[in-house]
């Protein structure tokens, strides 16, 4: 008997079960090592309720630590929450409350969807990094960082965004702009705290190739930041200083066309060249014009380029020339030294601002056997060469000029063969209130002294004006938080008033995960090994550079003093393309939000898991249609409808014959298993549903022609639950037991289908355009790739879809599938 498709009922009832009855706990350590899966989406941030990019990640997501338990593997599928930053700081200013009191909020408005969604998260080792018994271990990892020269205090030229009133690190400055509020960043000389991530910047490079499950365009965006180059630093002797200022160079063959010096007008040793004459305030000036630039601007070869002579000369150390010293604005402070030799001959802007400031050009890398004259050179010449006018290295060629000249500068003590990168250290300290405090204390006789193991966490003050300002952290106007007693000699001192850059939280998080409640350290070094490395990690692309430096820095950090194993902690890493509509990010503000709320109350978790699962490829972009929240009506609900009621007519079947049309079926279901588990093996989900639908029209087909086999029928409805069940965990679950089952069908293991039964004359491939699945169409066996695109361009549904328009990329893979890119 039809019962109906009650799926708030459903899911309010199994989702509580889920998570009283603890069914997705994992073991302390896995009983099995080669069976183990440690599962991991980088955990949210709670700026409010669910959206959809959270619904995508945690869906896909989902649908693999689901369908590995079924496989048999142990699986760690742990959740918590990236509590501490910004964000939540200015939302509780905002309101006039404390940034707990929102943060805590809008954690259990996430779990709360999380649990609704189906998430099969082992909730029993959550945590939140802004609670006193996880950030205890941020300072304590700072302490051991700071032991080992690794975390430091300077004054430095810093980022720092006006409207957030903070520091920023290098990575969370975009095209000169806050990467939170895009305000347009300035610098400042501050005394900051950082971490020495440079120290391992040859480690996080050449360790990529251990990644060898994360894909190219990944490698690469972190193989750019880190920026690894090879050249020579030479020092430049500077009249009116009494060290010279030592410069980096890729080409040390050209420094006999040195014909000028260039700092970046934010430079200190800039300011204390023209202290006290009438530079000084041209000087003042042009920084100020420089600051309302982005870097972006300040590099870019297309817009002119500004300076200043500051009055002063430095001396080219391989021809003793004395070169005048600029400052300029397309030179930037964290480039190399913060100086360089400006060669304008080779390198096209100091030639451009060379022609610009009549400074002198001199040609010293030539193509052989041409000559070049520098007074009629329309652009410079940056290629190799062979070295003219350059002494006794003239005619050197190309291939040999770098390495002769460096080893002839270290001969001479002028300079010597360098490594450069483009990675910073990581400058950790933020001028707010919402972080975890550093545990420093500075003392007038000691110094920088760390607070002791047992004192720790320092916990952030309560009553604490948290509005930030221009002048100081505001935990500076915690007073008595801030005097205590210097724990070395005992002397009054001063407590750090700065807090950690949160991104300190997420670079050790997934350690915690594996022994949530110690109270004695971190983690466990034995259950870090059990578990580690991670076996997937999902998260979007924005953090390939900063998270993942990060965390990789801490995981080689944690290495050398014994806490872990493992040189990288996730070698497989993929990312989900973003949820947008009309183009654009969803968001409130534009009128394009669509609220996983509503779905769950229209349509249920099931089909809206389905609908982002079907909506292509996982690392794809997905455009929401501007119809809304109702496109999951048009789509996957009125299947799953469909599937329940299959469900529901085959328990009523009492048909036995056994024919060609039964084994047409059974044969059916045994390809649908085969092309389901191979598409789950390579997460395409959009391809698996498309086939499941398949089986389903195929069941209802044989139906509708008087088939009525309930034993065959019932194979497939059971056999469909458990393909559907990661991807679609209630309607599945709730079939299951309505079949008389005992237990939960995400116990089950995953169907296997029989060799003898896949054995097909012909097959259902399945056409996408532009990565959706748009047509499943019967094809022989032995199809070619030109027999099928001739299939796919005859059906109706396919030239809808490409809209008059001729494919520009055809991808087959006979016969199976066919993807048309218009």
């Amino acid at each position: 008997m039809e019962s109906a498709y009650d799926f708030k009922e459903i899911e309010t009832r199994l989702a509580a079960r889920w998570v009283e009855d603890g069914d997705y706990v994992a073991p302390e350590v896995p009983l099995d090592p080669s069976r183990k899966r440690y599962a991991l989406t980088m955990f949210p941030y709670p700026s409010g309720d669910m959206h959809m990019g959270h619904v995508e990640v945690f869906s896909i997501h989902d649908s693999y630590a689901r369908h590995s338990r079924m496989k048999g593997y142990e699986v760690l599928n742990p959740i918590g929450f990236d509590a501490f930053g910004l964000p939540a700081e200015n939302a509780a200013i905002k309101r006039g409350i404390n940034p707990r009191e929102w943060t805590y909020s809008n954690i259990e408005k996430l779990r709360s969807s999380a649990v609704r969604l189906g998430c099969s998260f082992d909730w029993t080792r959550t945590f939140r990094t802004c609670d006193p018994e996880y950030y205890r271990w941020n300072q304590w990892i700072f302490l051991r960082l700071f032991e080992r020269g690794l975390a430091y205090k300077k004054e430095a030229a810093v980022n720092w965004c006006p409207n957030d009133k903070t520091v920023l690190a290098n990575e969370q400055v975009i095209a000169g702009r806050c990467e939170r509020c895009d305000t347009l960043v300035i610098k400042r000389y501050m005394s900051q705290w950082f971490f020495k991530v440079t120290d391992y910047a040859d480690r996080l490079l050449d360790d990529m190739a251990l990644n060898d499950r994360w894909t190219d365009r990944l490698k690469m965006l972190q193989s750019n930041w880190i920026g690894r180059s090879y050249g020579a630093e030479i020092e430049f002797p500077i009249e009116g200083l009494a060290e010279p200022i030592t410069v980096y160079t890729t080409r040390p063959d050209t420094l006999w066309g040195a014909t000028f010096f260039v700092m970046a007008p934010e430079h200190k040793l800039a300011e204390d060249l023209v202290m006290g004459t009438p530079v000084e305030d041209e000087l003042k000036v042009f920084r100020k014009e420089v600051e309302r630039l982005t870097e972006v601007d300040r590099t870019s070869t297309e817009r002119e380029k500004k300076g200043l002579f500051l009055g002063k000369y430095a001396t080219n150390p391989v021809n003793g020339e004395q070169i005048p010293i600029w400052v300029a604005d397309y030179v930037l402070l964290d480039y190399g030294t913060g100086a360089i030799m400006a060669v304008p001959a080779h390198d096209q802007r100091d030639f451009e601002f060379a022609r610009s400031y009549d400074l002198p050009i001199r040609v010293v890398i030539q193509p052989e056997g041409e000559t070049f004259e520098s007074d009629s050179m329309t652009e410079a010449f940056p290629h190799d060469g062979v070295m003219v006018n350059s002494g006794e290295f003239d005619g050197t060629p190309a291939d040999e000029a770098v390495a002769k000249v460096t080893e002839w500068l270290e001969k001479k003590g002028i300079g010597k063969g360098a490594v450069n990168f483009r990675l910073r250290d990581w400058l950790i300290s933020r001028q707010r209130y919402w972080g975890t405090p550093i545990p420093i204390v500075s003392c007038d006789d000691c110094g920088l002294v760390q607070v002791p193991d047992d004192q720790l966490p320092v916990v952030l003050p309560e009553g604490v004006d948290f509005t930030p300002t221009d002048e100081a952290s505001p935990l500076a106007s915690a007073h008595e938080w801030v005097n205590v007693p210097c724990p070395s000699c005992g002397k009054s001192a001063k407590r750090e008033t700065d807090t950690m850059d949160t991104f300190v939280d997420s670079s050790w998080y997934f350690h915690r995960y594996l022994d949530p409640h110690n109270e004695e350290i971190p983690f466990d070094r034995a259950k870090s090994d059990a578990w580690m490395p991670m076996d997937i990690y999902w998260g979007g692309v924005e953090h390939a550079v900063l998270h993942l430096i990060y965390a990789r820095f801490f995981q080689k950090f944690f290495m050398d003093i014994g806490m872990a194993r493992d040189p990288e902690p996730f070698p497989q890493m993929h990312n989900q393309g973003q949820v947008t509509m009309g183009g654009k990010r969803m968001s409130k503000s534009r009128g394009n939000l669509v609220s996983p709320a509503e779905a769950f109350d229209l349509y249920g978790a099931d089909a809206l898991r389905l609908y982002i699962l079907f909506s292509g490829p996982p690392e794809q972009d997905y455009d929401w249609p501007e119809e809304g929240v109702t496109s999951i009506g048009r789509v996957t609900f009125p299947w799953l409808q469909r599937v329940w009621r299959m469900c529901d007519e085959s328990r009523t079947l009492e048909g036995t014959t056994r024919g060609d049309a039964e084994m047409d079926l059974t044969k059916s279901l045994h390809r649908a298993i085969q092309a389901v588990t191979s598409d789950f093996e390579t997460f395409s989900y959009n391809t698996a549903i498309a086939r499941l639908m398949e089986l389903v029209n195929e069941t209802y087909r044989y139906r509708a022609a008087g088939g009525d086999n309930g034993e065959v029928v019932r194979e497939v409805a059971l056999t469909l639950l458990k393909l559907l069940a990661p991807m679609a965990p209630y309607m599945t679950e709730e079939q299951w037991r309505r079949f008389g089952n005992e237990g939960s069908i995400h116990v089950e293991s995953w169907p296997e289908f029989d060799p003898d039964l896949i054995v097909e004359d012909d097959a259902v491939m399945v056409v996408q355009v532009n990565g959706k699945v748009r047509d499943t169409i019967s094809v022989p066996v032995n199809v070619t790739e030109a027999e099928m695109l001739q299939r796919a361009m005859a059906s109706e549904k396919i030239q809808r879809y490409l809209d008059g328009k001729e494919p520009a990329k055809v991808i087959a893979r006979p016969p199976k599938m066919l993807s048309l890119v218009v």
